[in-house]
């Protein structure tokens, strides 16, 4: 059995739409990303309250817990429903009385409802609340017992692993102990046949060495001492006549199994040993804590015969570095697929923040938490197809998995953009920090797939109002560029045609300008094709970024960035001087469009840079970003100036990604 969906209706920022908020979840993992006051915790809370945890933390019920609408309206009822899929025969005759059936399958829902009072009752009880079966709680309720089988293990988000494995009246290590199956094995302790040897006491249950602990401390010489003299000393000279005062001396202990083995369990502290030694060392960071602690309730819920396999994690990344991270993410995916005989799978949902632990979940097992709904990111819910999960799993990184933690998305074909988009956006006033844009660089590749996992197979379900600007290179040469760039060795048909190559000119989409104009329109539409929802495609004007980037405006200053970057070694070891190589440069620039005919060729010669690898496209854009920062910072270059330097398309993709997208928020996503 496992917790397959979750509605809410008017819990904390989930209203009540014409559709609740429900979010579905996997057998094994599902990870609840986005971006902070999304709702991941308000999900975690609700399945608290409706399930209750192990641990028996008092989790009240707040009066701002009441959604409040945007017209400042509290609403005085909420309404949460669990459903669990998969029930097993014993979970059938457990919830016998509770079942609802739904065709062939039988399922379990748990309905928790809380309704506020009127002002008049508020002294006395300010809320009423009720746990019923039933998708709409027309079932019975809900009795203790079956409550506490749904009870759910929970890791709070700022947790204190320390001291939840440290010894105590109530500890957890001693609840966790306490339910393992194998806890209370051992024989019972017998007065009057003592254990001889140590490995007879070894036998003894823990219960059983707590009543030979009693029995060695009641006959230890130094006790019954102390209770001689107690009674020969003091009580004998104390009492009346015809009255015996006498005392005994005994080892504290609970009246029954139970208690004498809860009383054992709360002395016990859980602990790392050192690597090298293998003694226990003093204190261990925050980090390996909350690893021992997770280890220990996936131990107890994978061991335990009964119960609901459920752990609740809010933020797991907590105190731990990046690699750990990755190494938990493997362990919880095991957890949730056990191979050891007599160990369950275990459900875990999480919420996380990190985009190194969720380059690490498969993107089937992601939530998407936005605007109060749920976007599964399952392959029935994208419009990623088989073919695009295997992809994104071997080449989502850390790098690009932020874009799930975004308010709005540029993905990029190489690092050139990622490096010049951020400054050229902020120097036109669109700072994408400041908007919470990401840039992703997909290197060239599978530039639909990335904006496919944020497009849904089923819009009328509701639509991601992430904005995913997606920019790319038209990829067609002008016509002088050819032979420029040394690609072919004349300018007449014979030459172009016996050239085998994988490179097009605007020639080869017809003699004519109209012909030319029609079939760069088709591949424009082609490269667009994907668009749609929240996703659009901004291709280069005329070639590539950096051919436009001259062609626009911006030619001398990207000469002058390249000039640099052929020149970054002798520049980084101080042979040449950053002054020297720019007026270098300028003043060759100037000669060469002194020498040129039109605005095609002079930027195809500063395309040239780049193309006899004398410069880097990254390391250039480097300096052109700099260039350009320093000229606005001295007052050389406006936000309204280089407005009209850049190419527009560049220029439309950071306006997209940095706006909003107005959708219907009514309709729920799972």
């Amino acid at each position: 059995m496992y917790l397959s969906e979750l509605t809410i209706k008017n819990f904390r920022q989930f209203g009540d739409g014409k559709t609740p908020f429900s979010v579905e979840f996997n057998r094994g993992v599902t990870a609840l990303v986005g971006e902070n006051d999304a709702g991941k915790t308000a999900i975690m809370d609700a399945i608290r309250l409706v399930l209750q945890t192990r641990d028996a933390d008092y989790f009240k019920l707040q009066p701002e817990d009441f959604h409040i609408t945007p017209q400042r309206v509290q609403k005085t009822e909420i309404e949460i429903v669990c459903r669990f899929s998969d029930l097993a025969p014993e979970d059938r005759g457990a919830f016998a009385e509770y079942l609802s059936y739904e065709g062939a399958e039988v399922v379990l829902y748990v309905q928790w409802r809380a309704r506020r009072l009127s002002d008049s009752t508020a002294a006395r009880r300010w809320v009423d609340i009720s746990v019923r079966a039933g998708q709409s709680g027309t079932g019975p309720n809900l009795d203790a017992g079956a409550r506490q089988l749904l009870a759910t293990a929970y890791l709070r988000p700022l947790r204190d692993a320390e001291r939840e494995m440290s010894s105590g009246r109530g500890s957890r290590l001693s609840q966790i102990l306490y339910s393992f199956p194998d806890i209370g094995v051992g024989d019972a302790f017998k007065e009057d046949q003592p254990p001889a040897q140590l490995v007879d006491a070894q036998s003894l249950s823990l219960a059983g060495m707590s009543d030979l602990l009693r029995h060695l401390v009641n006959a230890h010489p130094g006790v019954t001492s102390a209770q001689s003299a107690i009674n020969d000393q003091y009580l004998r000279k104390l009492a009346m006549a015809g009255e015996d005062l006498s005392s005994h001396i005994s080892f504290a202990e609970g009246a029954t199994e139970i208690t004498k083995l809860r009383q054992i369990l709360e002395r016990l502290e859980l602990g790392l040993l050192d690597n090298q030694s293998g003694v226990a060392r003093g204190r261990y960071g925050l980090g390996s804590n909350n690893i021992l602690f997770m280890a220990c309730e996936l131990l107890l819920l994978g061991k335990e015969p009964e119960g609901l396999p459920l752990l609740l994690i809010e933020e797991p990344e907590a105190h731990l570095h990046p690699q750990r991270q990755l190494r938990l993410m493997q362990f919880l995916d095991t957890a949730a697929k056990p191979k050891e005989q007599g160990q369950r799978a275990v459900q875990v949902i999480l919420s996380t923040h990190s985009p190194n632990l969720s380059s690490k979940i498969p993107i089937e097992n992601l939530v998407l938490i936005r605007n109060q709904q749920a976007f599964s990111l399952a392959q029935e819910a994208t419009k990623l197809d088989a073919g695009d999960y295997r992809f994104l799993a071997r080449f989502l990184d850390v790098t690009k998995a932020n874009l799930f933690f975004a308010k709005g998305v540029m993905i990029v074909e190489g690092p050139a953009e990622a490096i010049l988009i951020p400054t050229l956006a902020a120097l036109l006033g669109k700072d994408l920090t400041e908007h919470g844009v990401s840039i992703v660089n997909v290197g060239s590749t599978g530039l639909g797939r990335y904006a496919r996992i944020l497009q849904r197979s089923d819009p009328a379900r509701g639509l991601l109002s992430i904005p995913v600007a997606c920019i790319s290179d038209l990829d067609v040469m002008p016509d002088c560029a050819p032979l420029i760039l040394g690609k072919v060795d004349g300018d007449d048909d014979k030459a172009w045609q016996s050239t085998r190559r994988k490179w097009r000119a605007k020639r080869d989409f017809g003699s004519d300008t109209q012909a030319q104009a029609q079939g760069l329109q088709a591949l424009r539409k082609k490269l667009q094709d994907g668009d749609g929802q929240n996703v659009q495609t901004f291709v280069a004007d005329e070639w590539t970024l950096e051919y436009d980037l001259a062609y626009a405006g911006l030619g001398k200053e990207l000469y002058i960035a390249a000039t640099c970057a052929a020149n970054d070694d002798p520049l980084n070891d101080y042979r040449k001087t950053l002054e020297v190589v720019q007026q270098e440069a300028s003043e060759a620039y100037d000669k060469l469009a002194v020498g040129t005919s039109s605005k095609e060729e002079l930027a195809s010669h500063v395309y040239e840079m780049f193309s006899s690898k004398r410069a880097s496209k990254a390391i250039a854009a480097q300096y052109l970003a700099d260039l350009l920062t320093d000229r606005q910072q001295s007052g050389k270059l406006t936000a309204d100036q280089l407005h009209t330097l850049l190419p527009q398309y560049l220029i439309q993709a950071i306006e997209f990604a940095t706006g909003s997208i107005s959708q219907d928020l009514g309709g729920g996503e799972t």
